[in-house]
């Protein structure tokens, strides 16, 4: 009984003889995939939020990430402090700023 198993394994199929390289080239397609359609817009996305960061100026009205609208009225390196409704004065995290509101109020362009 083992003799028959062992002889089908030693039994190769005719023409299986492949480079290994040829096996690697689903993988490498499958990386480049995941690479243009994740890993670089992920990288674009991020470098711009940077760039919007280290512009960032007294009078800039601004919004955060959880939703609170605000305008700077100060900016340490790692915290802005936003005025509020009613003059309130919040301390956040510059990391946490989401972006302009001109970019929440923009008017719809008519297609």
């Amino acid at each position: 009984m083992f003799d028959l198993i062992s002889s089908a394994y030693a039994q190769a199929p005719a023409g299986a003889t492949q480079s290994p390289f040829v096996s690697f080239i689903p993988f490498v397609l499958i990386f480049l995939v995941m690479y243009f359609l994740m890993i670089r817009p992920q990288k674009k996305r991020i470098q711009e939020e940077q760039n919007f960061l280290t512009k960032l100026s007294h009078g800039d009205e601004v919004y955060t990430k959880s939703g609170i609208l605000g305008k700077i009225t100060g900016i340490a390196e790692k915290v802005v402090t936003l005025e509020v409704e009613g003059g309130t004065r919040l301390k956040v995290l510059k990391s946490h700023i989401g972006g302009s509101t001109s970019q929440l109020f923009a008017e719809p362009t008519k297609k």
